[in-house]
């Protein structure tokens, strides 16, 4: 079995999350009540035991924005405790004037790796979470994640196809930073027209060699494990990006919502077999390991 880093997983504790302790609202993956409860690392390596998973990065899950600095130092004390996530993705504001006050608090925490923050918008309100399409744009943003290379850190680039263009010129003005595209650009279904402008989107972002991609959440619009069009996104993303800019995340405890990690990862290593064993090895280790760093 191929060892696996995963790039993109989750834990939490219910009170922390303001979005799992307030109102149910429509969200991108669906009703989401079985997860309206503490996520501890201890459930995690429970649900993926066995499936060859050694290191793996924690991906931020939205805290109260005063928080921000909470949520790292949680996810290290859980590291020191246990010795899972091997890196951290934190969240800070890139809308405020300066966000290196921000950065400065998280770098005392020596797995921090990257930051994100979430800046898809789509013309489906419940798929939006920026405050427009163009916010990837926005000069204040931009300022603030060129400031990113000053700390050798990383951001976790959120978009939909149709923000493509713009996010190239984000990537395009920073190529000391790497970019990472959360889950492989956000393909919302599975009919010709849409795979064709997520392609289109894919090429756009693939001119920018800073750009790299996960292969995580590819359930997040059908609700479901779906090994074809696992296999489609895998086959596309090879081909556009090159296995040395793509890595694996679960997505966990999201993906928790429809399948079980065994399934989902084993999908995953279905649409992987049909490449070269160097293809593999980049997906599933080599491309986190160089772009995360996990210890």
């Amino acid at each position: 079995m191929q060892k696996a880093i995963d790039s993109h997983f989750h834990i939490w504790r219910q009170q922390d999350q303001p979005w799992l302790v307030g109102p149910m609202v429509p969200r991108i993956f669906g009703p989401y009540e079985p997860i309206r409860r503490d996520y501890p690392i201890e459930e995690f390596l429970a649900d993926q035991q066995g499936a060859g998973v050694e290191k793996a990065v924690y991906v931020q899950t939205n805290w109260a924005k005063e928080d921000f600095e909470k949520e790292v130092a949680f996810l290290s004390e859980t590291a020191q405790r246990s010795g899972w996530p091997h890196a951290i993705v934190g969240y800070t504001d890139f809308t405020v004037d300066d966000i290196r006050p921000q950065i400065d608090w998280l770098t005392k925490y020596p797995l921090l790796r990257g930051v994100r923050m979430q800046l898809h918008w789509h013309e489906t309100p419940a798929f939006r979470f920026a405050r427009s399409a163009d916010q990837v744009i926005d000069p204040t943003v931009r300022k603030n994640v060129a400031r990113l290379k000053e700390y050798r850190l990383s951001f976790d680039l959120q978009l939909f196809p149709a923000q493509m263009k713009d996010g190239l010129q984000l990537v395009g003005e920073n190529p000391e930073i790497n970019f990472i595209l959360t889950h492989a650009g956000m393909l919302t279904a599975s009919d010709d027209k849409t795979v064709e402008e997520w392609k289109s989107g894919l090429r756009t972002l693939a001119e920018a060699p800073n750009l790299y991609a996960k292969l995580s959440g590819l359930g997040t619009f059908e609700h479901r494990n779906d090994p074809g069009l696992i296999a489609l996104i895998y086959d596309a993303a090879v081909e556009i990006l090159g296995s040395d800019r793509l890595m694996f995340g679960s997505n966990f405890p999201i993906e928790k919502l429809w399948t079980t990690h065994a399934e989902l990862i084993a999908a995953h290593r279905a649409a992987a077999e049909r490449k070269s064993l160097k293809d593999q090895e980049n997906i599933f280790w080599n491309t986190a390991e160089k772009v995360y760093r996990p210890v």
